[in-house]
């Protein structure tokens, strides 16, 4: 073998390697942009920002509409003045729509764990109702007068057992509505300050019940007292 050959395989050393590696990618975007200027495309500005800058305005999009998962439009409209006939708007608080009750009870009834016959017996529930105002009034329940839908919701607010066949239906889903609406309303916002709930509130002092309190329920410290030391 010849000196020149012998040459030609004289090994790299590995720093002149990584070096001439290194240069590829350089040589490979300087290639890119003589190609992009030749075609007249401009290259973008660097800064040392971010290419995409955070919006300036500080205002806050409108809330959007919650959307219908299980309840028809006319479901819906009908179970709105329902629950604020039994909850309606007065001096202390908002009214139960208002509190989001339908939404509430649309969601409920929307998720799998739901059982087939609740979510048969809420839509049979609103039928009756319309189906009730129309025989009384020609007009479906949320249309009608409020002292036409409080006529029909007095007749149906008692048990089942108490009402008669043709408005046991009525009834028995004005129960289950009535329960559902006022779950819904206390665990809102506009509920628990109705109730005025103050949650876990501390409280520095403990003075005991308040007197009208005990004497409302017909107990006192005394007799609790006596209890506990004969109790012990």
């Amino acid at each position: 073998m010849s000196d020149d050959e012998k040459n030609t395989e004289t090994p790299i050393s590995r720093r002149r390697a990584l070096r001439v590696i290194g240069t590829i990618p350089v040589v490979g975007a300087l290639g890119f942009a003589q190609q992009q200027q030749s075609q007249g495309q401009q290259q973008p500005k660097q800064t040392h920002e971010g290419p995409a800058q955070p919006a300036t305005s500080t205002r806050q999009p409108p809330p959007s509409q919650p959307r219908r998962a299980f309840f028809t439009r006319p479901e819906q409209r009908t179970l709105r003045v329902l629950a604020d006939d039994i909850i309606p708007r007065d001096e202390r608080s908002g009214s139960a729509s208002e509190a989001g009750v339908v939404e509430f009870i649309d969601f409920n009834l929307s998720v799998e764990e739901t059982a087939t016959d609740t979510r048969t017996a809420w839509r049979g529930g609103l039928r009756w109702l319309d189906t009730e105002s129309r025989k009384r009034f020609n007009v479906p329940y949320a249309s009608a007068k409020p002292e036409q839908r409080h006529q029909i919701l007095d007749d149906i607010s008692g048990a089942a057992s108490s009402v008669g066949a043709q408005l046991r239906p009525g009834a028995a889903f004005f129960a289950r509505a009535r329960d559902m609406i006022a779950a819904g309303f206390f665990s809102s916002a506009i509920g628990w300050r109705d109730l005025q709930y103050i949650g876990n509130t501390f409280v520095p002092q403990w003075n005991g019940c308040p007197d009208a309190a005990l004497q409302k329920l017909g107990v006192s410290y005394d007799l609790m007292n006596q209890r506990t030391r004969s109790n012990g």
